[in-house]
């Protein structure tokens, strides 16, 4: 590729003119001259080096977002990205990177140690994590000194390191599970694949919600989805079996929700005449499944880019109002819950 100097050398001026004309800087420029420049640039086809310039900058003009795929999720796809609410959430994301003038470099992995390995060698301006559980953001920021933001992000212990986009899971759950009280439901199951972050949560959310309704909560109520690809098919059996002893069910995702209703329904339950049932997240299949599904809020690509503006924000310098970000949910009532008199 033709260098500035190159260019220069070949039309008689100085680098630092044919530099100006580059890159819009020609207040000091003649007309004559940069239509003279303007003109070579096309004929050689000459594409700047954006990332010289940028490092010359001291910046990169990229921002890392990094996904720990936990292997518990595995079992029904390969690719997280098949998930709508990760896939939206990063379009969110690369949106507005790419509106801020920057761009998005993608790292997925379930090892955290591979994670921290990775990122430490990264000229990159900024992190986005997604997923991180226990102590893995506090690892990252240990090795990672540049402005960080986690979405979805559960620690074991607080700290200032990073700042967290999401939501109040608890009360979420509640009101979902809370509709199902009060709507006369008794016996409830919670699904769900884990114990650990934004699950967890959402499952002090189910307990308050049937604390409340004078419901006393037994484990047998905790429908566990496990990791095991190669046995789901007898796992979902169990589940099904054992949902016939419950009017209700409450799933931490759409996802699962969905699952759950498409098993169900090939082993001859109505859905909601026999089992109402209840998501979180309101994805694009939650929208167009059969019946349609009611299900917990949140807007993910919004997620997304908020976790990006306060990125941006914290490499502008500015600090943060608060270090927990809480975005807003609502319940969206659709056809799967039937109320029982």
């Amino acid at each position: 590729m033709i260098t500035i100097k190159e260019i220069a050398s070949r039309l008689g001026l100085s680098t630092t003119t044919v530099s100006n004309v580059i890159h819009g800087k020609t207040r000091e420029v003649s007309a004559e001259t940069i239509e003279r420049v303007q003109k070579f640039l096309e004929e050689v086809e000459y594409v700047p080096n954006i990332n010289a310039r940028n490092l010359a900058q001291g910046q990169s003009k990229i921002i890392g977002v990094v996904l720990k795929s936990l292997e518990f999720r595995l079992w029904h796809s390969d690719n997280i990205l098949s998930d709508p609410f990760v896939s939206e959430m990063i379009g969110g994301i690369e949106k507005a990177v790419r509106e801020a003038g920057y761009y998005m470099m993608l790292y997925i992995s379930d090892d955290i140690a591979e994670i921290i390995q990775h990122i430490s060698t990264w000229n990159v301006d900024g992190l986005i994590l997604f997923c991180m559980m226990d102590d893995d953001a506090n690892r990252v920021a240990a090795k990672y000194h540049k402005p960080m933001v986690c979405i979805d992000t559960y620690s074991s212990e607080k700290s200032d390191d990073f700042i967290n986009v999401g939501l109040d899971d608890e009360r979420g759950a509640y009101e979902a599970v809370r509709y199902l009280t009060d709507n006369g439901h008794r016996k409830i199951g919670f699904l769900t694949d884990n114990r650990v972050g934004v699950d967890r949560a959402r499952f002090w959310g189910f307990r308050r919600a049937l604390r409340e309704a004078g419901i006393e909560y037994s484990d047998r109520s905790f429908f566990l989805l496990k990791p095991d690809r190669e046995n789901i098919e007898g796992n979902t059996e169990k589940l099904c079996r054992k949902a016939r002893d419950y009017t209700a069910l409450f799933c931490c995702s759409d996802i699962y929700a969905i699952m759950m209703m498409a098993a169900l329904k090939d082993r001859g339950f109505r859905i909601p005449e026999d089992i109402s049932i209840i998501g979180f997240d309101d994805n694009l299949y939650s929208r167009i499944c059969t019946p349609r599904l009611t299900t917990v809020h949140q807007d993910a690509a919004e997620k997304g880019r908020v976790a990006a503006g306060i990125l941006f924000d914290l490499i502008r310098g500015k600090k943060p109002a608060s270090r927990e970000i809480r975005l807003e949910t609502r319940l969206e009532i659709r056809d799967t819950v039937k109320k029982i008199d």
